[in-house]
Formats: C-alpha cells, structure tokens, sequence
C-alpha cells in the first residue's frame, strides 16, 4: 500500500525549503561574505527587477538569478548553489546618494530568487535600486514610498496577461506613465499547454514542447513565469513603480477554489498542485515574505494606508472560498463566503476603522451584481457581497477594483442592486486584460448582460488597463485600449471613457 500523501503540515519539510533557505532569500547576515564562490553566468539578471508592497519608510525589492530563463528544468540556468547578490537604493538614477546597501543570499531552494525588505527611508520619495551579483550588474529600477499624509495618489491597475495571446503594450503605456503604484489583480501567468496552431496568437514567436502541457510541477511552474517575465514591456512596468498583487485562478489551475479543482483532481492532492504554485508565485514576484507561503497555505490578504487619503484592501478570493453551489438555494445561502470568516472580519474591521478619505478594495473577480449563473464571481456569493457593500457602506467612499473578465467595465456599487434607487456606496472599476483572449473588440456578444443595468456606465472588450489619479476631492479613472495586441506591442493607447468620481459623491460622472 502506497503511503498517505503529505498533510499540510509536512509538506514544507518535503519540499526541502528550510527556514534557513528563507531568512537569507530575504537578507544576509551582518557580515557575510559577498563574493561569490564561483563565477556568475552572464546575463544573471535577464528577468529583470521589481519592487512591491510599498510602504511610508520602504519597499519589497525583487530580482532572480536566471541567465538562461527558458532552461527547460526551470532553474534558470544557475548551479544548485547559493549566490551572495548585493543591492543600493539611491535618491538619483545615477546612484550619487545612496541611502541603503545590503546582501541577500539567492539559493536554489528559491530559484534564486531574493526579497530584500529595505526600511528607514523617507516617506512619499522616488528611489532607486540595483543589484550586483560577481561581476554581473542588474538594470536600474525606480519605486516610491507611501506618504504619511498624501494629496495625490496615481496608480494603474491591470490584469490576465496570457503570454501567447499577445503583446504586451498596456505594460509599455504604464512603464511611460510610471505612476506611484501599480495593482495586479491576477491571472500573471496561464497554466494551459501553449500549442501552435491552437491558442500560440502572439505572432512572431515559437516555443518548445515543454510549454505544450498544462503546468503541474513547481519546475513547470517555475519555466511559465520566465517565459512570461522575459518580456521587455512587463519588465519595464515592474522597474517603473512598485506593485500591489494578487493572484486569481490561473497562477494555480482555471477556476479553482480552496482545495477544490473543476478537473477531476482530488483535494488530497490538489493542495500540492496549489502549494508549488504558491511557491512559484512567491518565488517570481516583489512580495513580502509574509507571503510566503506553508505548503499550501499562503497569507496573501493585507492592508496598507496612503497616509489618511487611501486605505488600500487586497483581498484572496481564491483560497477560502466555499465550492460553486449546487442549486440556487445553496447560492443564495447566509453561510455561503468568498473569502472566509477570518478574512471577512479582517475586512469589515479595516472598513470600519479606516481614517481615509477613500478605501480602495482590490481583489480578482467582479463585484457587481450581473447574472445569476456567474457563480465563479460574487454573483456566486450575494451574502458575501451584501456583507461586504454594508460594510464599504459605513466607511465612506469605497472603490474597488477587480480584473478577471477580460473587458473594461465601471460601474456603480449598489447597496441593493436589485432596487435601482437603492443607495450607492461606491464604484468598481473593472480594467480589462493585458494580454489574454487576443485583440479583441469594442463591443461583443456579452455587452448586453452588462449594459442591461443601470449602474453599469461603461463595457468595453478591447485589451488595455486603468489609469487613477486619487485626490482629496474626487478619483479620476481614465479607461486606456490598444486596436490590437497580436501583431506587436507598437500600438497607441486609447483613452476610451474617463469618469469622475467625487469623493463626497460616489458615482460616475463621464467626462
């Protein structure tokens, strides 16, 4: 008989990544060592640089050591070594004032990946970083602090960049724009087979049998991130501004929830599927090592204040949510949660507590109200939203922002949108995809189930991203599409609606 497969509690152990392996992937110890032990492959740092989960005195900094990214074993390229990586962080582009030096140790239990964690600056400040590993010198990235106060506040949110569907030209725009922050609301990368002939509409390119497969394996997941970070324009974007994530369905498998997969996998064994690809996502990405994960168990849901102007929510609709209902009285049901109890609290007590001006809600699937048999989003879980738009309802003007549909889409958050005179608590902001479902159009055979409802003001299915600027008195939401993204990443952006939202008056005003 076959032996039981490991609990979640054993399988950190299993997979070899020890509490050592972690402390120095985030920072080395005073006085170590920073010459490497052997010499460093060049092109060490070809996926580039980021920063991320920004604060008022410092930043998440990210690199991984990959010379040869597309190593058809996932490891990049590097020797099963740990590699000593130093990094500066500068008041200038030319690295005259440096502020901050240090060492993380990149090892392989991490793909040699490092999340140094840099504290003590200045708050509201544009910075500078780099890395060093021997003799190899990354590109130059630029990230910003939070304000203790704050009157402006600029951001993009984006989201679903299927690699093979096409270029990634909103990521070009928001590199342009370099605004203070960016929010990825998931889908980062795609599990599926990318197959010529089939689902490969990014022209000009091929790629190797190993990509031909649904990813299952930490290495399989590991090679998809470097497919995708290889390219310049997502590079760009990370090295522009610090990032806001959150991951959705595809960092794992399609619409998956909790231990629960659509595809035959039983939850026995598909916490591993989700605990190598938590790692993975951890692994490519500038989170804060409390979001490294246990196994399976990842703490991705956090909090953060925009000095008293934003109160900004990420939220994991993925991990807690209770499986798709059965029949209609199992969706309408009290019980019924998209995010968990413990998370739920957590929420409404941030909510209810916030000092800002305006609290930003960002998450992975559509919040308003559409149709009844989208139960993969919340109209799967109306309890939930009605839990959810009372408490953005007693905490001022709530904006949320979600991704998902692969279609831009404002509109307004109703206390019950079953009653159109019901009132509005605030406005959700639904940016369209990167790169996935391919060129797309202005309008399609879906424009009508949204457009139906009157709080629904815009629908729009080309590909593209939001750009924000938040103020005292009001949130300016421009709608940025690209006529296609196939072809090449060349296209000019589009601003195809721009809405005001006032911030003692949470509609949205067409401008």
């Amino acid at each position: 008989m076959p032996p039981p497969p490991p609990t979640r509690r054993t399988f950190l152990q299993l997979t070899g990544l020890s509490a050592a392996a972690v402390a120095i992937g985030v920072a080395a110890p005073a006085g170590a060592d920073a010459t490497p032990a052997r010499p460093i492959p060049s092109g060490a740092f070809a996926l580039g640089v980021a920063s991320g989960d920004p604060r008022t005195d410092g930043f998440v900094l990210w690199t991984r050591l990959a010379p040869s990214p597309l190593a058809t074993d996932g490891h990049g390229g590097m020797p099963a070594a740990p590699v000593p990586v130093q990094y500066e962080v500068a008041e200038d582009s030319q690295f005259q004032r440096v502020v901050r030096r240090g060492l993380a140790i990149a090892t392989p239990e991490l793909a040699h990946a490092v999340h140094p964690e840099v504290r003590g600056l200045r708050p509201d400040r544009e910075y500078f970083y780099r890395f060093r590993a021997g003799s190899e010198l990354s590109p130059v990235g630029r990230t910003k602090t939070l304000p203790v106060q704050g009157s402006q506040f600029t951001f993009a949110t984006a989201s679903c960049q299927a690699w093979y569907h096409g270029y990634f030209a909103a990521h070009r725009d928001i590199a342009r724009r370099a605004p203070d922050a960016v929010f990825f609301l998931g889908d980062y990368i795609y599990e599926y087979g990318i197959v010529a002939g089939d689902n490969l509409w990014r022209e000009g390119v091929s790629v190797g049998p190993e990509h031909g497969v649904e990813i299952e394996t930490l290495e399989q997941y590991r090679l998809r991130y470097s497919l995708f970070k290889t390219d310049p324009d997502l590079q760009a974007a990370h090295a522009a501004a610090p990032w806001f994530l959150v991951w959705d369905d595809h960092e794992v498998q399609n619409n998956y929830g909790a231990d629960n997969s659509l595809y035959g996998i039983p939850p026995e064994l598909f916490v591993h599927r989700r605990a190598v690809a938590y790692r993975a996502f951890y692994e490519n990405l500038p989170v804060a090592l409390d979001s490294l994960p246990h196994g399976p168990d990842g703490q991705l849901y956090r909090r953060y204040d925009v000095g008293s102007l934003a109160r900004v929510h990420l939220l994991d609709t993925r991990q807690y949510r209770d499986p798709l209902p059965v029949d209609e009285a199992d969706r309408v049901s009290e019980q019924r949660t998209i995010m968990g109890a413990k998370q739920e609290k957590w929420l409404y007590d941030g909510l209810r507590h916030s000092p800002a001006t305006w609290n930003v809600v960002a998450g992975g699937v559509v919040l308003s109200a559409i149709t009844d048999d989208r139960t993969e989003q919340w109209d799967g879980y109306p309890a939930n939203r009605r839990r959810v738009l009372e408490a953005m309802g007693q905490a001022g003007t709530a904006v949320m922002l979600t991704g998902d549909i692969h279609r831009h889409v404002a509109s307004e958050l109703k206390l019950d949108f079953a009653n159109p005179d019901s009132r509005t608590v605030g406005v959700e902001l639904v940016c369209s995809s990167v790169g996935s479902n391919g060129d797309g159009t202005d309008t399609d055979q879906y424009a009508q189930d949204w457009l139906q409802h009157s709080y629904v003001k815009l629908y729009n299915a080309r590909r593209g991203y939001v750009h924000s600027t938040l103020t005292r008195s009001d949130l300016t939401s421009e709608f940025v599409t690209f006529p296609y993204i196939q072809a090449d990443a060349n296209a000019e952006p589009h601003v195809v609606a721009t809405f005001r939202t006032p911030a003692d008056d949470p509609r949205l005003e067409a401008l």
